[in-house]
């Protein structure tokens, strides 16, 4: 039986079906479809099909380990599926609130096969039983709140008055199932300093509708809106799992973003053995995890006075390099879903899946192909006219990486780097700053980088230098696919015992006001979308 199997007697016509749904799964993959590529499995292969609506699913695919803040968003979605239903666990450990996994696989692309062919069998074995149990998570509670009817900004856990216009407030089922935050009585004002003279409702005098609606916020036309908040994420197909988004929206403008990210688990304390730390760092983020790991690299190295060699160099420029060319397609195969160009995000998602399995004598033809997806993309002049204007920043916005060059801002790690002055790299720079020359500014990366990695001849991080007994403080900067990483450390008998960490994305999480608001609902998320936000990096 299989956890979440639908009630009934597993005979006759009911076998029949749960073989028919046995052959046809369907996954909702969590965090989702870019860490899973990422770490080189291909779902649909496995014999999966993915869908990002969790009605249409069968089989809730987890990757990896999650942080307590996805689980529960996982927990939420598994409620939505439809019975019967079952859990994949790959490489994940802790579980709950969702139920235990039906199936527990390792992250290759073999145990995952394997995997989802023991999953049919559960299905076809399973899919009805007898004593089906329920599954109600904790955040699905209804809870009971009160709001203003004249000011619905206003919303307290107990019955009163509305603050502002006295108003008796009324009961109502909270939407967040008590999950999320939400506004006190004192909003606008503390002790009812805006009750309007004592002229309420009830015992109180007339009040005009100009009174009534003064306090309301303003449209950018002057008249008073009431603004709803929209929650999106942190499992919003097309955005990055883990990212969640508060928006405000005035009609269907946004008014306010408000963005946070529940990051990836952690990997535990940077602190410990330095001959250990590149792995530590690594599990930070699933989606650049060998920039992280050179990164460790470079300052251990920096901290030991011990330098790699012109060989060693080489190869890690291999490595990072097919690590953006891979990176900028995965952004682009989740971006083209959000956009709604699916041909683009499939062809996006097998590229990906390719480079991450090459060898450098197929970067050629690698390269060759993605040269031919851009120019399709550059043929397609509704996208063009779709992005360009969308979520645009100026130049010294404190951006890096694509962002920034997107703005024509030549800042780039790479260029001060020896290794990358053999291999004759140039930064890719375009104007514009906004959706448009930020997808262009990526296309012509994963060209690029496609080069670079056949050229550095190598795709390995070679082992490092053991740091044994040293000592001494040392940092390094590496050019991540999303822009400049800093680690800086400080190592004391062969043990790091500080360690300070300073992503791209937690500076890029500042902008999404900057990108979103004032816009139309669709165009602020297409913007926040370009600018290819990691939540996990953001979390430390």
């Amino acid at each position: 039986m299989i956890s979440g199997a639908r009630q009934g007697s597993p005979a006759g016509l009911r076998r029949l079906f749960a073989a028919a749904m046995a052959r046809d799964l369907r996954a909702f993959v969590v965090p989702g479809a870019e860490v899973a590529r990422a770490r080189g499995l291909d779902v649909e292969a496995a014999g999966l099909g993915m869908t990002g609506v969790p009605r249409h699913a069968s089989v809730l695919l987890v990757v990896g380990e999650l942080p307590a803040a996805l689980r529960r968003a996982a927990a939420v979605v598994y409620a939505q599926m439809m019975r019967p239903r079952a859990v994949l666990a790959a490489g994940a450990g802790d579980l709950s609130p969702l139920p235990g996994a039906d199936v527990s696989v390792g992250l290759s692309q073999e145990e995952l096969e394997e995997g989802v062919a023991r999953l049919r069998t559960a299905f076809a074995r399973g899919a009805f039983a007898p004593g089906a149990a329920g599954f109600e998570p904790e955040m699905l509670r209804a809870r009971t709140e009160y709001a203003c009817p004249m000011h619905p900004e206003v919303v307290q856990d107990e019955p009163g008055a509305c603050p502002k216009c006295g108003m008796e407030l009324v009961s109502r089922e909270a939407a967040d199932g008590g999950s999320g935050p939400h506004h006190g009585g004192d909003h606008g004002g503390a002790n009812g300093d805006h009750g309007h003279g004592g002229h309420g409702h009830g015992g109180m005098g007339f009040m005009s509708m100009v009174e009534m609606t003064k306090d309301l916020p303003r449209s950018s036309d002057g008249l008073p809106m009431e603004w709803v908040e929209a929650p999106f994420g942190p499992l919003f197909p097309g955005l990055p799992g883990g990212l969640f988004l508060k928006l405000t929206l005035d009609g269907d403008t946004v008014a306010e973003a408000s963005p946070s990210a529940c990051g990836w688990a952690s990997p535990g304390p940077l602190t410990g053995p330095a001959d250990a730390l590149a792995e530590r760092l690594a599990g930070i983020d699933p989606l650049s995890p060998a920039s992280y790991r050179v990164l460790a690299l470079r300052a251990v190295e920096d901290a030991a006075g011990a330098g790699a060699d012109e060989r060693t160099a080489r190869a890690r420029a291999g490595a990072l390099e097919r690590e953006r060319a891979a990176s900028h397609l995965g952004w682009l195969s989740g971006f083209a879903y959000l956009i709604g160009h699916r041909w683009l995000a499939r062809r996006a998602a097998e590229l990906q899946l390719a480079v991450l399995r090459a060898e450098p004598a197929g970067m050629p033809g690698l390269r060759a192909a993605a040269r031919s997806l851009a120019r399709r993309i550059e043929r397609t002049p509704l996208l063009a006219r779709r992005l360009e204007g969308i979520g645009a920043l100026p130049g010294g916005t404190g951006a890096s990486g694509p962002v920034a060059r997107a703005a024509g801002v030549r800042t780039d790690a790479r260029c001060g780097e020896g290794a990358y002055r053999a291999l004759g790299f140039e930064p890719v720079v375009r104007e514009g700053g906004d959706a448009l020359a930020r997808l262009r500014v990526r296309l012509a990366e994963i060209e690029e980088s496609l080069g670079l990695a056949a050229a550095a001849g190598s795709l390995d991080i070679p082992a490092p230098r053991t740091a044994t007994g040293a000592s001494g403080a040392g940092a390094a900067t590496v050019e991540t696919p999303r822009g400049t990483a800093t680690l800086r450390v400080a190592l004391s008998d062969g043990e790091v015992v500080s360690a300070e960490l300073e992503g791209p994305s937690a500076r890029h999480l500042a902008l999404v006001g900057r990108v979103a608001e004032q816009r139309e609902l669709a165009d602020a998320l297409v913007g926040v979308a370009s600018l290819d936000l990691s939540p996990w990096e953001t979390a430390r």
